[in-house]
C-alpha cells in the first residue's frame, strides 16, 4: 500500500456540480476510505449556491454517496468530516479575499485547486486567487477539458494562467491515462522483452483505438453544440492514447521524459488536407434508434440542440505515424455516442506468418492480437491461434488473458482516484504539457476547417449502432474491419 498524502487543502471550483458529485468526491472517498489521505487533507467545494455546510453535506449524499463504494453510515461519516463548503462567485473579488481568510494559518499544506468549471471561468478564477495571494508555490492546478475551443483559445488561456502560475504547477488532466489498463500498458511495453522487438512495422499491421458509448448527449446538448465530439474525445482522449502506444521507450519514468517522447509522435503525425479529410475522416450524428432496448431520440430532439445542427457525435478516421518505427502502419481512431455499447479498447493486430502451413477458417483470420480493454472491463487479451484437440490440425483463435480484478484480487482504484492524489503527491508524468495540447490543437484544426466548410454535414446513423456505414468502408479499404465485424 501506498503511503498517505501529504497534508492538503483541496478547492473543488464547481462543487455543486456533475463532474464533482459523479467523479471528484467519489474518487476522494475512495482514496480516503483506502487510508490514502493525510489526516489533515481537507476539502472544500466552492460554488455560487448560498448554501450552508449541512446544506452541502445533505446534497452531496444524495448525489455523489450512491457513487461511492462502500460507503456505509461510518465511512461516509468520517469522509463528511473533511467536507466544507464556500460560497464563491467566480467573477467575485470579495469571495476570494474571504476563501483567502478561511485559508489563512494552513502555511505547509499542499494546495490543490481543481477547476470543474466551464473554460470561461479558468482565467477570472486564476487571477482573482492570484490577488487573494492563492497563487503561490505550494498551489497546484487542475484544468479540466476541453481547454479552449481551438489552437488560439488554449493558447489564450495558457497565456493567461501562466501569468499567475508556472508550468509545473498546470495539471492538465485526462483521466484516461489514469485507467489501470493504460498504466500497464506502459509496463507492458517497458516492463518486458517480450513486446518492443515485435513494437514496430516490421510485425505490426494496423493499430484500432475505439472509444465508444451507448450514452447520447446526457442533458448537455448546449455544451455539445459548441463542441462536438473531434473536440471532446479526439483532440484529448484519443490522442493521449495513441501516444502511449506509438511512443519510444523514455529514458525514465520522469514527467518530462514521458512527456517529451509523447510530443514526438504528436509532430510525427501525418498532418491532414482537404483531400485526406475527404478520404481518411468519417463523422456522424445519431438519429433515434434504440438503446439497451429502450427507444431513444436523435441527436437534433435533445434539449439544447438547433434543430438542423451539423455537429458530429461520430468521427473514425485513419492516420499514420511518419517514423521509422511506424511507417506505413495504418493507426485507425473513431469514437461516438449511441454506439452499440459502452467500450474502450486498443486493439494491435500483428502481421501474419509469412508462410501459411495450415488452412486458417475466417473466424482465424485475425488471431494475432492483442487487445487492451479500457472499459466497462480493464484486462489485457493476447489473442493467437492454436490447434483444437483431435484429429487432423484444425486451428482456431484463443487468448491468454489478465483480468485485472481476477488476477490482482485487491481494491479497484479509479482513474481520478489515481490522478488526484498524482496532483496531490506532485506528479505530473500523467497530465499534458502544453505543447502536447497544442500539436494536438495543430492537428485537429485542419479537420474542424474542412468540416466547418462542408455543407453536406455529419452522416446519419441510428442510435444503437456502430455509426455511418461509411467508417467499415474506411477500414475496408485496406482489407481490415473493425473488432465487432470480425
Amino acid at each position: 500500500m501506498m503511503n498517505p498524502t501529504p497534508a492538503f487543502d483541496m478547492l473543488l471550483f464547481g462543487g455543486t456540480g456533475d463532474l464533482v458529485m459523479r467523479k471528484l468526491l467519489p474518487a476522494l472517498f475512495g482514496a480516503h476510505a483506502a487510508g490514502l489521505l493525510h489526516p489533515l487533507g481537507r476539502i472544500y467545494a466552492l460554488g455560487r449556491q448560498p448554501l450552508s455546510r449541512d446544506d452541502y453535506l445533505a446534497l452531496a449524499s444524495r448525489d455523489a454517496r450512491a457513487h461511492c463504494d462502500g460507503a456505509d453510515d461510518a465511512r461516509w461519516a468520517a469522509f463528511c468530516a473533511r467536507i466544507d463548503y464556500l460560497q464563491v462567485d467566480a467573477t467575485r473579488a470579495a469571495d476570494f479575499a474571504a476563501l483567502a481568510e478561511r485559508l489563512s494559518g494552513d502555511d505547509g499544506r499542499v494546495r490543490v485547486v481543481y477547476l470543474a468549471t466551464a473554460p470561461g471561468l479558468f482565467v477570472p478564477i486564476c487571477e482573482h486567487l492570484a490577488a487573494a495571494g492563492l497563487a503561490d508555490a505550494r498551489t497546484r492546478l487542475v484544468l479540466e477539458k476541453p481547454l479552449g475551443h481551438d489552437l488560439a483559445s488554449a493558447d489564450a488561456i495558457n497565456d493567461a494562467v501562466s501569468r499567475h502560475f508556472a508550468e509545473d504547477q498546470l495539471y492538465r488532466i485526462d483521466h484516461y491515462l489514469g485507467k489501470e489498463s493504460v498504466q500497464n500498458l506502459l509496463a507492458l511495453r517497458f516492463g518486458n522483452t517480450l513486446f518492443e522487438p515485435l513494437w514496430r512495422r516490421e510485425w505490426v499491421e494496423s493499430v484500432q483505438i475505439t472509444l465508444a458509448e451507448e450514452i447520447g448527449v446526457a442533458g448537455r446538448g448546449e455544451f455539445y453544440e459548441r463542441t462536438g465530439a473531434l473536440r471532446d474525445m479526439v483532440q484529448n482522449h484519443l490522442l493521449q492514447l495513441l501516444c502511449i502506444v506509438a511512443m519510444e521507450p523514455p529514458a525514465s519514468l520522469d514527467a518530462d521524459a514521458v512527456r517529451d517522447e509523447k510530443l514526438k509522435v504528436l509532430k510525427a503525425l501525418a498532418p491532414f488536407d482537404a483531400a485526406s479529410v475527404a478520404r481518411d475522416t468519417v463523422r456522424g450524428q445519431y438519429q433515434a434508434g434504440a438503446s439497451g432496448g429502450v427507444a431513444v431520440e436523435g441527436y437534433r430532439a435533445e434539449e439544447g440542440v438547433a434543430a438542423d445542427s451539423r455537429t458530429e457525435t461520430y468521427v473514425a478516421l485513419k492516420t499514420s505515424i511518419g517514423n521509422w518505427r511506424w511507417a506505413g502502419v495504418p493507426f485507425y481512431l473513431r469514437t461516438g455516442k449511441r454506439l452499440a455499447r459502452r467500450q474502450a479498447e486498443i486493439v494491435i493486430t500483428f502481421r501474419d506468418v509469412p508462410h501459411k502451413l495450415f488452412d486458417v477458417p475466417p473466424m482465424c483470420r485475425n488471431a494475432n492480437r492483442l487487445v487492451i480493454e479500457l472499459q466497462p472491463e480493464e484486462s489485457i487479451r493476447l489473442w493467437f491461434r492454436a490447434k483444437t484437440p483431435g484429429d487432423g490440425m484444425d486451428l482456431q483463435p484463443v487468448s491468454l488473458n489478465l483480468d485485472f480484478h481476477e488476477t490482482f484480487r485487491v481494491r479497484r482504484v479509479d482513474a481520478y482516484e489515481r490522478l488526484l492524489l498524482d496532483v496531490i503527491r506532485g506528479r505530473l508524468a500523467l497530465f499534458m504539457r502544453r505543447d502536447e495540447q497544442a500539436a494536438a490543437w495543430r492537428w485537429v484544426e485542419p479537420l474542424l476547417a474542412a468540416w466547418a466548410a462542408d455543407t453536406a454535414g455529419p452522416r446519419p446513423y441510428m442510435a444503437g449502432s456502430w455509426g455511418p456505414a461509411a467508417a467499415s468502408t474506411l477500414i475496408a479499404r485496406d482489407g481490415l474491419s473493425w473488432p465487432e465485424e470480425c
